[in-house]
């Protein structure tokens, strides 16, 4: 029972940093539901679907801010899916533990990274953010994004907000505000085939997912409204520190082996 209740509260503060950062939050469930006592494959692969009714949510949200960019978003989709569904095969083969080090290290990657670009993306504050030009070789970028998230999702069973967010901040010069909206979009529907991938290789928990789920839903849209209401700049370094310190604390965990079930 005492498990149950920890997952419930994972889902709280996943749901809630899931709405605050633009994120699915599967990347950060991952590490928080392996310390709980979770197996591997269980960690990895559950928070794919518990995850995707709070991203709808907060993605709402942000709709309602008119922060959503239809052009990267569907041109996300439609090469992210075959991507994320090639990803989730080939997890198959990966292992558990490799993932959970991959996972760690990428999230650690990205907050270092953002903590060091401060105030070098965060743009407008309001909708019109959404709408500015996208650079010359946005198709070319875009879609390495797409595939590199696709895979790389398909692989650690998540949405890929973690990766997509700065990614399209950085990468396609969106402000971050409209980073989050768009990643928010995207993520729930590359979370989609690999829920169906992981569930056909058995590697998802339904109960965990539905506790989960209880817990993220409600939080998401309150991350996402407090996101809206708090300027950008603010944003972009707590979104470096969260990740940051997770990814150190969930690394130094792993290596020690304590409470981590692989």
């Amino acid at each position: 029972m005492t498990y149950y209740f920890e997952v419930f509260f994972i889902g709280v503060a996943v749901g809630f940093l899931g709405g605050l950062f633009g994120k699915g939050g599967s990347a950060i469930a991952t590490p928080l539901l392996s310390l709980a006592g979770a197996p591997g494959y269980i960690a990895v692969a559950t928070p794919l679907p518990a995850t995707i009714p709070g991203t709808m949510v907060a993605a709402a949200a942000y709709w309602k801010a008119h922060l959503w960019n239809r052009t990267i978003i569907l041109w996300s989709i439609i090469i992210g899916i075959p991507s994320t569904i090639a990803g989730s095969i080939l997890s198959k083969y990966t292992g558990a533990k490799p993932l959970l080090y991959l996972t760690g290290v990428l999230v650690l990657g990205f907050g270092i990274s953002f903590l060091f670009d401060i105030g070098k993306v965060s743009g407008d504050d309001g909708a019109n953010g959404a709408h500015e030009p996208l650079p010359s070789y946005w198709k070319l970028q875009l879609t390495a994004v797409a595939i590199g998230v696709g895979l790389i999702s398909g692989l650690l069973a998540n949405s890929g907000g973690f990766l997509l967010a700065p990614s399209y901040a950085k990468f396609l010069k969106q402000p971050i505000k409209a980073a989050f909206a768009s990643s928010l979009v995207v993520s729930a529907c590359l979370a989609v085939p690999g829920t169906l991938v992981h569930w056909y290789l058995g590697h998802i928990d339904w109960i965990v997912m539905l506790v989960m789920a209880a817990g993220s839903v409600p939080c998401s849209y309150l991350g996402a409204n407090v996101a809206l209401r708090v300027r950008s700049t603010i944003l972009e370094r707590l979104y470096g520190l969260v990740l940051t310190g997770l990814g150190l604390f969930f690394l130094s965990r792993l290596f020690l082996g304590a409470h981590v079930r692989i």
